[in-house]
């Protein structure tokens, strides 16, 4: 919220330029840093990683408020982010470590959805709650007692240990999980889907602030509602998915989550083509609640292939290079959506986020089927 509120400020109705290169460089952090970071620390802690991660976290954020040019920003996200690349991946590994049906780790993998998705909408009213008596670059503190309150919970919480690993070279280390995963059919699969999720995520991310104040001339609060409400749409789906997935197959409802991305960016391109102004309020919340529902129905479900598909060992190194590729794919997304979104319009910028997102559909529907069998990495 406050980053994107802060490049509005600097930048005026380029700052969703800004905003898409600050994005931009901290999805290339999480490509290098991740799988990078994996190798280095195969054999630390992770309760230790997850610790040093969120402090320096917190750091950067009591950084942000003094920022005062645009190169500072960039610099900051990037080791935010690094440290974010750290962190995820890590945490993510633990989780199949202590549930181990796939019942159970299903309804975990919700309930961490759920978890970001009460964030994202009751982050975002709260903003604009604070908004009314504070300035933007005051909500940066509020990202900072969180990371603390993050690093408080995870050191008074017993971590499994790592499983036992042989000893190899920092290279095997490095590029194992990028190896394995390009190996298994139904990986590549999903990496179309994250293809399509992340056309609809930049959308959502990069140009709310910018739709919401030059082109709907709603204000400041109005940005927060619009967030909350693909938030919301992203909690539905996660709180529905468990019960679902017990009597169906992975493949349908990421398939269908993966084709309505691209439908609801080019219905949001027509309908800021035909619409002014405020008139064009009502629609935008509707659509960003099924972009939001749609990414969540992708998202939600991906840790089950990794969890069978990959042994114990190879885990974190796999999510590691999930986490890497997944987010690859939003350098071109977020860019695009930065770039087109300042010199053509918020109309142009979504269909063409659309048409992109096609691309990653054919790729889903097309590479190896999600089976519920365990294959061997």
């Amino acid at each position: 919220m406050g980053l994107g509120l802060f490049a509005y400020d600097l930048a005026g109705p380029r700052g969703g330029q800004v905003l898409g290169i600050a994005l931009t460089i901290k999805m290339l952090a999480y490509v290098v840093v991740s799988p990078v970071m994996a190798a280095l620390t195969a054999h630390l802690s992770r309760r230790n990683v997850l610790i040093a991660a969120d402090l320096v976290r917190a750091a950067v954020a009591v950084a942000l408020p003094f920022v005062t040019d645009v190169w500072q920003i960039y610099l900051l996200v990037f080791l935010l982010q690094a440290a974010s690349a750290t962190f995820t991946p890590t945490f993510q590994s633990i989780i199949p470590d202590v549930l181990h049906s796939e019942r159970a780790y299903t309804r975990a993998l919700s309930l961490s959805r759920l978890a970001y998705n009460l964030e994202a909408v009751a982050s975002p009213m709260l903003a604009a709650a604070l908004l009314t008596v504070l300035a933007y670059n005051d909500l940066f503190v509020g990202t900072t007692l969180g990371f603390l309150a993050s690093a408080a919970l995870v050191l008074t919480t017993r971590v499994p240990a790592r499983a036992r690993q042989e000893r190899t070279s920092f290279t095997e280390r490095l590029t194992r999980g990028t190896r394995i995963y390009t190996a298994i059919p139904q990986l590549r699969s999903l990496l179309g889907m994250y293809f399509a999720v992340a056309c609809g995520t930049a959308m959502i991310i990069v140009n709310t602030p910018v739709l919401v104040g030059a082109r709907l001339g709603l204000t400041a609060q109005h940005v927060p509602l619009l967030l909350a409400v693909s938030g919301l749409g992203e909690m539905i789906v996660a709180l529905a998915l468990p019960r679902l997935l017990d009597q169906r197959s992975d493949r349908g409802p990421m398939l269908i989550g993966t084709l309505a991305i691209p439908v609801t960016l080019i219905v949001t391109g027509a309908s800021l083509a035909v619409l002014d102004g405020g008139a064009a309020w009502g629609p935008v919340l509707l659509l960003w609640l099924i972009l939001g529902a749609a990414i969540s129905m992708v998202l939600t479900p991906s840790g089950r292939l990794i969890r069978r598909h990959v042994s114990d060992n190879d885990r974190p190194a796999v999510f590691a290079a999930d986490f890497s590729l997944s987010h690859a794919c939003y350098i071109l997304t977020y860019l695009t959506a930065g770039i087109i979104g300042a010199n053509a319009g918020m109309a142009t910028t979504a269909v063409t986020l659309g048409a992109l997102a096609t691309i990653g559909v054919t790729i889903a529907a097309t590479t190896g089927r999600l089976r519920n069998t365990v294959t061997a990495p």
